[in-house]
């Protein structure tokens, strides 16, 4: 294999610059088929995106043996069935956040990849990026010193209730959604957190459009992950880190569109940009490097695990019932 061919699995909306876009700027991935529920959607898709083949059925696409990897981007309650389909057809796969509906599904997903010996990657494209490299390593080299508060924040708005992520049947809800991401940048920050308390507001019963959790973390260090799909604060996508020797603000860490460094220490602040490479990008080679020459992944099954704990935990302390848990 001197590249790896991908298939995607639904016409999702995020797959033209999460995978079809960014493969043709890496050399090792080549986009050759799609599949969707309705074939004539899976050809419009097609059409438009330069895709060469349609397949009938999601089946059909991951037993086609010219397909060497799955892109995933269902709908989050068919994220576990389907990566598992494929590894069970021998195919790697990308999968999107967040990588199953809760963490029981993670530790079932994870076990088959380890079997398997084939790559599952979940797909928080942002932590391939040079700031989120940049990130840990202003926590990790101690210049913030002693580790106190972590406050992440992933707030898009997102009014339409008959969208799949209100749907509590295929495991959606703000925490899936978004707060997938600030409870990973969270642990990234801090570690593996205990959840205190948390709040929500729903959009529907059992679904919330609102939560935020406060956080305990190993070192002693406090913390809060807000997210919202729908909420009067319609737009924050931050983290902030603060230490007894000074403090590090991050302007949208999932480094889409403008993002921004700040670090503050003593009586200095300095003020740090990335380049444009998109995340997408970063995560294509990463998953094409994995696949191809055993590269090891910053986001692999066993992080998927820990990060459905935090999610389900979120969910235990707000007293809501799990994602995949209902009937």
């Amino acid at each position: 294999m001197d590249h790896v061919r991908i298939g995607i699995l639904g016409a999702a909306r995020i797959a033209p610059a999460a995978i079809i876009k960014p493969a043709q700027a890496v050399d090792d991935a080549e986009v050759v088929a799609v599949a969707a529920r309705d074939r004539s959607r899976a050809e419009k898709f097609a059409a438009k995106r330069g895709v060469p083949r349609v397949h009938d059925s999601y089946d059909a696409l991951i037993a086609d043996p010219e397909i060497d990897a799955i892109y995933n981007p269902l709908p989050n309650g068919l994220h576990a069935e389907w990566t598992l389909k494929a590894l069970a057809a021998g195919k790697h796969v990308l999968c999107e956040k967040p990588f199953t509906a809760n963490a029981a599904e993670a530790e079932e997903v994870a076990a088959a990849a380890d079997a398997s010996g084939l790559v599952v990657m979940e797909a928080f494209h942002y932590r391939y990026h040079p700031l989120a490299r940049r990130m840990k390593e202003v926590v990790d080299t101690g210049v913030l010193g002693d580790i106190q508060r972590v406050e992440t924040a992933m707030c898009i708005p997102l009014p339409l209730k008959n969208d799949i992520r209100y749907r509590l049947d295929l495991a959606g809800g703000a925490t899936m959604d978004v707060g997938c991401y600030a409870l990973h940048m969270a642990r990234l920050m801090g570690g593996e957190p205990d959840v205190a308390a948390a709040r929500y507001k729903l959009s529907a019963p059992d679904v919330d459009r609102w939560m935020q959790a406060d956080l305990a973390f190993p070192g002693g260090a406090t913390g809060q992950m807000t997210c919202s799909l729908m909420s009067r604060q319609l737009l924050k996508v931050s983290v902030k880190v603060t230490g007894t020797e000074g403090a590090m603000k991050v302007l949208n860490p999932t480094a889409q569109f403008h993002h921004r460094l700040t670090l503050r220490v003593g009586c200095r602040t300095t003020r740090e940009n990335f380049g444009r490479k998109p995340t997408y990008e970063y995560q294509l080679d990463a998953f094409t490097g994995a696949v191809l020459r055993g590269e090891p992944t910053l986001t692999p099954p066993s992080d998927s695990i820990l990060n459905m704990r935090a999610i389900d935990a979120v969910y235990r302390a707000a007293g809501l019932p799990l994602r995949g848990s209902v009937s």
